[in-house]
């Protein structure tokens, strides 16, 4: 047995909080292209607690969640994507709310490419900045010296 001193770390922080939120929802959006990418339909459940009237006891019941797509068509016919915090959307970079792709396997390699950056912490000032636009109103994003540049792969 090998003994260590030890101490358990608290719950996740605020901001480790925000960023697994919207992980899983760019999870979510990538499933969603791929299925209208491989013309299926994707309906994530989520579980609801539902009282029965006759009865008056509570029971579970998987109810599909409501799944808007962040991308649309624009008049060019070019795919254009936002990545959304809540009823916010996110500036990716500086002035730039959205991406424009040429095809739904772009905004599938798009939405991949977002999350990996989202997952390494990229976006956690636009996350803050989204954050502190809802508690204060029409506040001003606080401004960063250091500018966030996401990677997008080269087109071919």
């Amino acid at each position: 047995m090998k003994l260590v001193q030890a101490k358990r770390e608290k719950a996740n922080s605020p901001q480790h909080a925000r960023r697994q939120k919207l992980s899983i929802k760019l999870v979510e959006q990538i499933q969603l292209a791929k299925a209208q990418q491989a013309g299926s339909e994707f309906a994530p459940v989520r579980i609801r607690s539902v009282m029965d009237e006759a009865t008056g006891q509570s029971h579970k019941v998987e109810v599909p969640k409501r799944l808007k797509p962040w991308w649309w068509k624009d008049e060019k016919g070019k795919f254009c994507i936002t990545v959304r915090y809540g009823a916010r959307t996110l500036e990716i970079v500086e002035g730039k709310n959205a991406i424009e792709t040429d095809s739904m396997a772009d905004v599938i390699t798009s939405l991949q490419v977002i999350h990996a950056a989202v997952d390494a912490g990229e976006l956690d000032t636009r996350i803050d900045a989204a954050m502190s636009m809802g508690k204060s109103g029409a506040a001003k994003a606080p401004a960063t010296s250091a500018r966030t540049t996401l990677k997008l792969p080269a087109k071919p």
